[in-house]
């Protein structure tokens, strides 16, 4: 399918162009016809300075024609000029005794050839029967030859250059009132996904009106659809806490109430197990509901220490790596972030979570965070099996596991990606110290 710029260029260019060329033909007509027309009354005028000098009476007829009239006659630097002057039975008087026949007189110049070469002659008869005479005269076609070229070449380059011209013109105007639409397409690929406001009618011509106005009624509903879907999904986890919670106490119970039914006290502590999953399942489906950037609110930013709000969360996880000895340490320091405490916390517990969750037993997670000259940084590093450079990507993905063997949801890392472009930070995976483990690394601009 065509473009819109190059439809308009079309039906823009073509025409100007025929008509261009039709105005070059008038105008090399309306400059050679008068051109012709002096070189043809420039003959005529000799033929009647001819004419002026004959003389004698019926049968005698003869010319006064020096040699040097003959001469100023014939001068010209370009063209040669051959006369002829008969009586009406043939017999020269004057002239070039090679003259081509004349042919009828009339009003009108014609072409003919003599000595080889292309010729214009003009004839006429003086006097009347047994005193008519015959004259002719003709010129070389030479310097009509270098006027027409001169003409055809002069309007050769200033049709050239108007064609040029004007396709330049028609070009920048066609590109000028395209502009509307580069800048709602260049508006349009700076949005990332999440952002579904509607486009700005400033400043839009009359005739992308009910384009924006479509495709803003699209963005709404995309909008309303979007929003639906999250709070189902907000009512549902959150709905889903509180029985969970219950369902576990009554396990609880069940487990201390028969401690010694060995069956009874498997299968209890496999459905705690199935429990655990769930609820941490559902907290997964309302932190992404939360982390939503769509759902931001920046109005909710505060100043936060990110070292205080990891010292606030450390306890349960110092308790889960304990299960498996694995050595976790922290190297925290004093580093603000302007943030949401609620979603820091969730990215904190995700970013933990996921490295202990990996590290194999008797292996090693360290968190830090610290602050450097133009960003507030967050890592956490395990000497887990590491992820490959071209998997990295996927890790940001949900329901993306990488390692089936391991149990989770693979909403943990997309949580954590959501929640850092919420607050324009940036996720780097990268590979441990010596090329073992991973490390994340989450970036916090200052303004």
């Amino acid at each position: 399918m065509k473009s819109i710029r190059l439809r308009l260029l079309q039906w823009l260019i073509v025409p100007i162009l025929l008509i261009n060329l039709a105005g070059a033909a008038l105008t090399y007509v309306l400059a050679w016809i008068p051109a012709q027309l002096a070189f043809d009354q420039s003959l005529a005028d000799a033929g009647s300075a001819l004419a002026a000098r004959l003389y004698g009476g019926p049968g005698q007829p003869g010319i006064d024609l020096p040699t040097q009239a003959e001469q100023v006659l014939r001068a010209d630097d370009v063209d040669a000029l051959y006369f002829i002057v008969r009586t009406g039975d043939g017999k020269v008087i004057a002239g070039d005794a090679d003259f081509p026949a004349l042919a009828a007189p009339g009003s009108r110049a014609y072409d003919d050839a003599m000595r080889g070469e292309p010729v214009r002659v003009s004839s006429r008869i003086v006097g009347k029967g047994a005193r008519a005479v015959h004259i002719g005269v003709a010129k070389t076609m030479r310097k009509r030859s270098q006027v027409r070229s001169a003409t055809l070449r002069a309007l050769v380059l200033l049709e050239t250059l108007f064609t040029l011209t004007l396709i330049g013109l028609i070009w920048i105007s066609v590109t000028n009132g395209l502009q509307p639409l580069a800048r709602m397409r260049a508006n349009l690929l700076q949005r990332d996904a999440t952002e579904l406001a509607p486009l700005d009618h400033v400043g839009v011509p009359l005739e992308l009106s009910p384009v924006m106005g479509a495709f803003n009624e699209l963005l709404d509903k995309v909008r309303s659809g979007a929003k639906a879907q999250h709070d189902f999904l907000a009512d549902v986890a959150h709905q889903l806490r509180t029985p969970l919670a219950g369902v576990k106490l009554q396990l609880e119970w069940l487990a201390a109430r028969y401690p010694g039914d060995p069956e009874t006290l498997h299968s209890v502590r496999l459905m705690l197990l199935s429990n655990e999953r769930m609820i941490r399942q559902t907290n997964q489906l309302l932190a992404l509901a939360r982390a939503e950037p769509s759902r931001f609110e920046k109005n909710r930013l505060e100043r936060i220490d990110l070292a205080v709000l990891i010292e606030q969360v450390v306890q349960y996880f110092v308790d889960e790596a304990g299960k498996k000895r694995i050595d976790i340490g922290f190297e925290l320091r004093r580093t603000m972030v302007p943030g949401d405490r609620f979603l820091l916390r969730d990215l904190i517990d995700n970013l933990i979570d996921n490295a202990v969750r990996y590290t194999p037993r008797a292996g090693t997670v360290t968190v830090r965070c610290f602050s450097e000259a133009d960003a507030s940084v967050l890592q956490v590093e395990d000497s887990g099996p590491g992820i490959a450079p071209h998997l990295r990507g996927r890790v940001f993905q949900r329901y993306v596991r990488l390692d089936d063997k391991t149990e989770g949801s693979g909403l943990g890392l997309a949580i954590v990606r959501d929640i850092a472009l919420a607050h324009n930070a940036r996720i780097d995976v990268l590979a441990g110290p010596g090329g073992s483990g991973t490390l994340m690394s989450v970036r916090f601009p200052k303004n």
